[in-house]
């Protein structure tokens, strides 16, 4: 969720890379709650942070405290680390109740993604 806002917001003024520590497959309930905010994130992929280690990057950012913990130290000397930890909507198993849970976390995540385009590229007139 935090890739398809990052690149929403930056319009390609910076390369969005999304990584997790173990592969899994894009939940289908994460792309329904993000399309029903017209950001389309059906054709992400998981990948792992493996791929990335050898990137300049200029921001790192962990959006869970198990991501935070066993996130790799990237040779990125000056990039700027940051850590939110989000509710995890796949966490509730309860069926009935699974639009409002992720659209608790995408919520959370937007804010946090508006905010960041924002503070770091001046981007004062997002459209949220």
């Amino acid at each position: 969720m935090a890739e398809g806002y990052l690149k929403k917001y930056l319009h390609q003024k910076a390369n969005v890379y999304s990584a997790g520590v173990k592969n899994h497959e894009i939940n289908s309930k994460a792309i329904e709650i993000m399309k029903m905010d017209d950001v389309d994130i059906s054709n992400h992929t998981s990948n792992h942070v493996s791929e990335y280690e050898k990137l300049d990057l200029d921001f790192i950012i962990t959006v869970c405290d198990h991501a935070n913990e066993t996130c790799p130290n990237f040779n990125c000397q000056n990039a700027v680390r940051l850590h939110q930890n989000f509710f995890d909507p796949s966490s509730d198993n309860t069926e009935n109740n699974w639009k409002k849970l992720f659209q608790k976390s995408r919520d959370e995540i937007k804010l946090y993604c508006l905010n960041f385009c924002k503070k770091y590229f001046n981007l004062e007139k997002l459209a949220e």
